[in-house]
């Protein structure tokens, strides 16, 4: 989680002085031009749009790409709520894959789960676990399928050579205070498609066809809503893209000393990831559930078994297991082809993973010293809970 500190208020104080708090208030872009192209120049897409949430990014990246009634959207069964909810927002409906071990979707549950009206897939990096990419493109290119990175929970980290949110056809990103960047609440859209673009451009701020942009002039306009952000949350933003890849660095160091520290306890397996390379992210699998459970509890602070995160786990998102939405009339699940059932043994690869892993804060904000004490006192108390503790392998 980034921290918001004192760079940040000064960074404050010319947006007060000048008045000019909107979107559009500020013929030069102002704070949130440049937090864009900044963004742009460092994550190497061609275009980046700010929005006022993450939720607000993977809905209007899902409308401009053409996605509807009828559709269906692939989505992890481990994430938050939203990336779920943001199909529904755009007259589609999501269907759930499994995740396997890294926490991350499970790219052959993704074969198993295509249907003829299957539109898009969103892969989503989370907790700084990023996805395998690599077969996930390969897939949704041989299925003709959209690909919407949901990177809101893994902003700046890397897989392999690219940044996450950069290899689909759209990525979204949050800005939620506790994500990579840090502004209290918003998020942003990228991609390097021109046209799906201005889409999205005009789709998060009603229509946008007074702003004068000249790409629209090419695409028809279309009504949309308002997820603009404002120039308050550039400037905040401005001072946590420079602070962003030295904190990745700093979750890298901590991430290969616990990981050197758990590796020689041979009661642990540390939790496999699809790039070890780049990891940023640290968890540990169980044999049983109530060993995790046991382990999290004892532990306490910085560890806390991945179950018991109900606002992650599908079997918790009761509006959409219920197939409720504001207005009966409006619900998308009476758009589709086939009835789309969400049983408890939907996923059950998925929930049987979450019972039985932990994740373990790396501690970025601490000095190396106190994280690798740390680590081996928990890797000590795990030896002390009886019974059989982790897999031997994975």
């Amino acid at each position: 989680m980034a921290k918001v500190g004192l760079r940040e208020w000064m960074a404050l104080a010319p947006v007060f002085a000048s008045g000019k708090l909107a979107r559009y208030s500020d013929e030069s872009g102002g704070p949130l031009a440049r937090f864009e192209a900044d963004f742009c120049t460092k994550f190497g897409v061609q275009h980046a749009l700010t929005m006022s949430s993450g939720t607000g990014a993977l809905i209007s990246a899902l409308v401009a790409a053409g996605v509807g009634p009828g559709d269906e959207v692939l989505v992890p069964a481990y994430t938050w709520i939203a990336t779920a909810a943001a199909p529904l927002a755009a007259g589609a409906v999501p269907v759930l894959v499994d995740i396997d071990h890294t926490l991350t979707m499970d790219p052959q549950d993704i074969l198993r789960k295509i249907t003829p009206q299957t539109k898009a897939i969103i892969p989503v990096h989370m907790s700084n676990m990023v996805c395998d990419m690599d077969s996930i493109m390969r897939i949704a290119r041989e299925s003709n399928l959209i690909v919407i990175e949901d990177a809101c929970q893994a902003v700046g980290l890397r897989y392999k050579t690219r940044r996450v949110g950069t290899i689909g056809d759209f990525g979204a990103f949050s800005f939620n205070q506790f994500k990579n960047i840090n502004c209290g609440e918003g998020g942003a859209v990228v991609t390097d498609d021109a046209r799906l673009f201005a889409r999205a451009r005009m789709y998060h701020d009603i229509g946008s066809m007074f702003r004068g942009h000249h790409d629209n002039a090419s695409e028809p306009p279309m009504l949309g809503v308002n997820f603009k952000a404002n120039q308050i949350q550039g400037a905040i933003l401005n001072v946590q893209l420079k602070k962003l890849d030295p904190m990745i660095a700093r979750m890298r160091e901590r991430y290969n000393v616990m990981r050197e520290i758990f590796a020689k306890n041979t009661r642990l397996t540390v939790g496999p990831h699809n790039d070890v390379g780049n990891a940023a992210g640290f968890h540990v699998i169980f044999e049983t559930s109530e060993e995790a459970k046991r382990f999290a509890e004892e532990s306490k602070r910085g560890v806390y078994r991945l179950f018991d995160s109900s606002r992650h786990v599908y079997t918790n998102w009761q509006p959409i297991l219920q197939q409720r939405t504001g207005h009966p009339a409006m619900n998308p699940f009476l758009w589709t082809d086939r009835k789309i059932d969400y049983a408890p043994e939907t996923c059950a690869q998925t929930l049987d993973i979450l019972k039985r892993t932990c994740r373990i804060s790396l501690g970025e904000n601490y000095p190396v010293a106190l994280v690798a004490y740390l680590a081996r006192r928990m890797s000590k108390q795990a030896k002390s809970i009886p019974t059989n503790l982790f897999y031997a392998t994975i």
